[in-house]
């Protein structure tokens, strides 16, 4: 592997947090997968956490997607029994690129085979505001005469607006008949969920490394999110969190520049861990949890945010049967990102400029039931550069005895 080049600047020893941090709160209740570097074989194993501890499974299970693909994968992986790999504190610790010992082990994002999709436009209301506030030129008179009459038209509090309802196309008569409507409130609160592809098998990173923005963007944001593991018959059987690293200035272009603005080196963070589903942690769990949003630069700013999954307008259930069913299979499942109801418009530098990263900023995406994903922004071309493809993995471990 290639080392990235030394930054000049560094946010300090210690950024990325602590094991304590990166495990769910009940962390004694839960039934957590990962995978990490292992230099003893120079490739990726699957591995258990089980009281700060990580356990090697990969002579059961040599993927991640092996072990979704069980009929009861908690079950399995609260059972099984692996060599000691160490402490996961030393493991997260040794995971920063800068001062990595590629002699001992690392962690890596969690998911292998699955492919990496994510879904956009899901929390409407803020897509909506958006819409208003352009229409409104920044007049908050205006903009409140504006929300009024489309709330005296549709007939519902937006918080409540099913996509794909009467009362949605209500709205988007409405919005066509102000000059309003867009492609992005289409599938915002029409019936087709915008659904594509995060980045490609294998390119996800994890915790505690860099999080990469093409250097020639001037205007990006990270976008925290919730994660679905998905087995290739469309069960939901874990989730996790990611970063869905976003290009606004090239998307704002075009939204055919989609791909550009979402697909780059190290663009699709996911982590730490996979908290697989059993009776103490569902869908029912999923819905209801709050994801926080801390973004912290070396020159002082502080953004602080909260995304809360019961404002999603569409359920994940439904979006889980968009991406996949018999009309679309993935064979080794998926890593669906739900969407973030985060809107970046805080004042970074200059008044109505809105907030854009910098280098070095320190990114802490936080869920008290999935732990803390942290992430450092560096240009992409200055990232690890991704490139250990399926085929390195198949011969890896073809070597290793495990296929």
């Amino acid at each position: 592997m290639t080392v990235p080049r030394p930054r000049r600047t560094t946010p300090g020893a210690g950024w990325a947090g602590t094991a304590v941090e990166a495990l769910p709160d009940d962390a004694d209740d839960s039934v957590l997968v990962g995978r990490i570097w292992d230099p003893s074989v120079d490739g990726p194993s699957p591995v258990t956490v089980r009281n700060g501890e990580v356990f090697d499974i990969s002579r059961r299970f040599p993927t991640v997607r092996d072990i979704c693909e069980l009929p009861d994968p908690a079950a399995t992986v609260a059972g099984l029994d692996g060599p000691r790999v160490g402490d996961l504190g030393e493991i997260l610790a040794n995971t920063e690129a800068e001062t990595r010992d590629r002699t001992r082990p690392w962690l890596l994002a969690p998911v292998d085979l699955q492919v990496l999709k994510a879904a956009g436009v899901t929390f409407p209301v803020s897509m909506i505001e958006r819409v208003i506030e352009e229409r409104a030129r920044g007049d908050l008179a205006l903009a409140g005469d504006i929300r009024r009459r489309m709330l005296a038209d549709v007939g519902v509090d937006l918080h409540s607006l099913a996509p794909g309802s009467a009362e949605a196309e209500r709205l988007k008569s409405l919005l066509v008949a102000e000059g309003m409507w867009s492609q992005y409130l289409e599938v915002g609160i029409g019936p087709d969920a915008e659904i594509f592809t995060k980045g490609q098998i294998l390119s996800a990173v994890g915790t505690a490394v860099p999080v990469g923005v093409l250097a020639a963007s001037t205007w990006n944001n990270p976008e925290p999110e919730v994660t679905l593991i998905i087995q290739s018959s469309g069960r939901i059987v874990g989730a996790t969190l990611g970063n869905d690293v976003n290009l606004r200035d090239v998307e704002g272009r075009s939204a055919l520049l989609l791909p550009l603005a979402k697909d780059n080196n190290a663009s699709c963070a996911l982590g730490p861990l996979i908290r697989l589903f059993d009776d103490r942690f569902g869908m029912d769990r999923v819905r209801e949890l709050e994801v926080s949003l801390e973004v912290r630069g070396l020159d002082g700013f502080l953004l602080e945010a909260v995304s809360e999954m019961t404002r999603m307008s569409r359920d994940p259930e439904d979006l889980v049967r968009q991406l996949i069913g018999p009309h679309h299979n993935y064979p080794d499942g998926a890593a669906l990102m739900l969407g973030t109801m985060f809107a970046p418009i805080q004042d970074r530098d200059r008044a109505g400029e809105g907030f854009t990263h910098k280098i070095d900023d320190v990114v802490r995406i936080s869920c008290p039931a999935l732990g803390t994903l942290v992430n450092r922004v560096w240009h992409a071309e200055e990232c690890e550069p991704w490139h250990f493809g399926v085929r390195d993995l198949m011969g890896n471990l073809g070597r290793r005895g495990l296929l």
